[in-house]
């Protein structure tokens, strides 16, 4: 293949890419102009911007501990009785199971977030209604 021809095909590329990106363009600006302020506003998330905004989020719902879907992001701040109640399951869940539990099982059993579950465990352990044996990932926790 001579220089000339992949130069030529390269250019071509270049061309074909650039058209596509410009139809493109204008077929989405054409779309947002006939779209009803509505329609924007609930394809931007009920009026946040779609780059986050980086503000806090306010009125939101906190999530539900029976596995509803959860967002991605912070969780909410959880009350002290909120985390009585995961220490209560915890509890529970490991007197049930006498050769004990890791986090991630205690975790999918319960079906809570990973995020949720570091800080219920350090509330049972220094509350000392549970017990824990190993390290890192092999720490296993017994009733």
């Amino acid at each position: 293949m001579s220089p000339r021809s992949k130069e030529f095909r390269m250019s071509t590329l270049h061309q074909t890419i650039n058209s596509l990106a410009a139809e493109f363009a204008h077929s989405l600006l054409r779309a947002v102009r006939n779209a009803s302020l509505d329609d924007i506003l609930s394809e931007t998330h009920a009026g946040h911007s779609a780059g986050g905004g980086g503000g806090r989020r306010r009125g939101r719902a906190p999530a539900a501990a029976g596995g509803a879907k959860r967002r991605s992001g912070r969780l909410h701040r959880r009350s002290q009785g909120e985390l009585d109640a995961v220490v209560g399951k915890i509890v529970a869940l490991l007197k049930g199971n006498k050769k004990g539990l890791r986090a991630e099982e205690i975790r999918e059993k319960l079906h809570l977030d990973r995020r949720e579950i570091p800080r219920p465990l350090a509330e049972a352990l220094k509350k000392k209604v549970i017990t824990k044996k190993g390290k890192k990932r092999a720490t296993t926790y017994f009733a």
